[in-house]
């Protein structure tokens, strides 16, 4: 019962809320060409889904998440981890870090496509660079923030440096590294959908912007719609993957 209840809670405002549209654009309320009725926005990606043509697109646009998503979570677990342990590196890559944080990634695609050329390469590593600096700052943190009596615990154990890292810095960092992954996966989605719409002439943020460029509205509010139903689907995966890997902080419900 408290699953459905759960479920209940979680779908009652937004389907109060698309009650409400539909209401409205079919009472005339608001303007049908720019807030067409959710009904006809399911019809419209209903008929681009028998065509072919937003499966094409939502594929391009998931090859590109998961490249990007794959090496900036590998990179940025890597170099977290290497920061914490290990203040030498930490010192040498920490200006590299900070200055990469606080640079628009979306900058760097022109400097890539100069460098690795007009192509797939340079826009997977801008949609990889924003996540690879959110899972590095989080694995750094939470290597720094391991409790120091387990460390020791496991040193007067006579555990070696890497029995060190496998068994008291990974599983006590996972948590916050999970947070950091959740976090990186979101900015990755927002990239790779900007990548598309100023680069590319495929994927979700190709379909927007075309779109919106010739009042195609339903599909605009289509290629929306699937990249907040391609966040929202990630961030739930990655929590049951966290709640499978990190059981200690996911809370069991009673009864």
């Amino acid at each position: 019962m408290t699953g459905v209840r759960g479920v209940l809670w979680s779908a009652w405002l937004p389907s109060a809320l698309l009650v409400s549209w539909e209401l409205s654009a079919r009472a005339g309320v608001v303007d049908a060409l720019f807030f067409p009725a959710p009904t006809s926005i399911l019809e419209t990606a209903r008929r681009l889904t028998a065509t072919g043509e937003l499966t094409h697109h939502l594929i391009v646009t998931l090859v590109r998440l998961s490249l990007a998503v794959t090496a900036a979570g590998a990179a940025g677990l890597a170099c977290g981890l290497l920061m914490g342990l290990s203040e030498r590196v930490n010192r040498s890559l920490e200006p590299i870090v900070s200055a990469l944080y606080t640079t628009p990634k979306i900058t760097l695609l022109p400097m890539l496509f100069l460098l690795v050329g007009i192509g797939e390469p340079a826009r997977i590593i801008a949609v990889a660079a924003g996540g690879f600096i959110i899972v590095a700052l989080h694995a750094f943190d939470a290597v720094r923030g391991v409790n120091r009596a387990f460390v020791d615990m496991a040193v007067n154990y006579g555990a070696g440096r890497w029995q060190l890292v496998r068994r008291v810095y990974i599983p006590s960092a996972l948590p916050q590294i999970f947070t950091g992954l959740r976090l990186a996966v979101g900015r990755s989605i927002v990239m790779v959908i900007t990548v598309e719409i100023v680069s590319a002439h495929d994927g979700l943020g190709s379909l927007i912007w075309v779109a919106g460029q010739t009042l195609a509205i339903e599909k605009l509010y289509v290629g929306v719609l699937m990249a907040a139903l391609l966040g929202g689907i990630s961030h739930a995966a990655l929590r049951r993957l966290e709640a499978a890997l990190v059981p200690w902080r996911t809370p069991r419900s009673g009864g």
